[in-house]
């Protein structure tokens, strides 16, 4: 017994065994992945509300700087981090909830604009204002008018032209989110590890002897003779019989 511990205590993962594993259990492996992956697909199309996206866009530098000077490209750099932080200023928020409710009909809360709303700097002089519904045009709406109520604050505050619009939100035509292809693949993937990981797990816990090596690794003992199982045999050849 303290033989067979020490075996065991010192045993290794053999790959070999593992890949044999795997290749006979190929189906369950395959069976698995397509599981998870058709539970990741069933979630994203019929649980998951889908969300659209809109996106306005920004240019920082004024209308009235030289775009070819170095200086006024400094100046608009050091400027996009300035002008995000005023596109989700609370004085900007508030503005684009009167515009949207005296144009648009529409009440929002000052929270529910924030949460669908994100502001990001591309090329350090982009300004890129983003919204997110579960109604097309309702995000396009909400970015739009935040995009109009930054270009007024900004001219505000540093006292010069606004900001030049790029590209006015639109409506999107297709979901943003959920990704159901993406998701898709992810379940694929984890379903696969996870099968394999349990097989692993089965193969490495299983200190059951089953041949002759076994016996010399985990019971330090010599194999003098080995009797083949003719029990199988018979039972088959009996329901060949039958």
């Amino acid at each position: 017994m303290e033989t067979r511990k020490e075996n065991q205590e010192n045993d290794v993962i053999d790959l070999k065994e593992l890949f044999f594993v795997y290749v006979k259990k190929w189906w369950l492996i395959l069976l698995g992945a397509l599981a998870v992956a058709a539970a990741a697909f069933a979630v994203s199309s019929f649980l998951l509300t889908p969300k659209y996206q809109s996106k306005a866009m920004l240019y920082v530098l004024s209308n009235t700087t030289s775009e070819t000077s170095a200086t006024d490209l400094q100046v608009g750099d050091a400027l996009a981090g300035d002008f995000s932080v005023i596109a989700k200023s609370n004085a900007v928020i508030d503005q684009a909830i009167e515009q949207i409710k005296a144009n648009a009909g529409k009440t929002y809360t000052r929270e529910e604009i924030q949460d669908a709303l994100t502001v990001q700097n591309q090329e350090n002089r982009i300004l890129v204002i983003s919204a997110m519904s579960t109604d097309a045009e309702e995000a396009s709406v909400i970015a739009n008018y935040v995009a109009e109520a930054t270009k007024e604050q900004i001219a505000n505050i540093t006292k010069s032209a606004p900001p030049t619009t790029l590209e006015e939100a639109e409506p999107a035509e297709r979901p943003a989110s959920p990704n159901i292809v993406g998701n898709t693949e992810k379940g694929f993937l984890i379903g696969f590890v996870l099968v394999l990981a349990i097989l692993t797990l089965q193969t490495v816990l299983n200190d059951n002897i089953k041949t002759a090596e076994d016996v010399e690794t985990y019971l330090g003992l010599n194999t003098l003779v080995v009797v083949p199982d003719f029990g199988s045999k018979k039972k088959s050849r009996r329901r060949r019989k039958d």
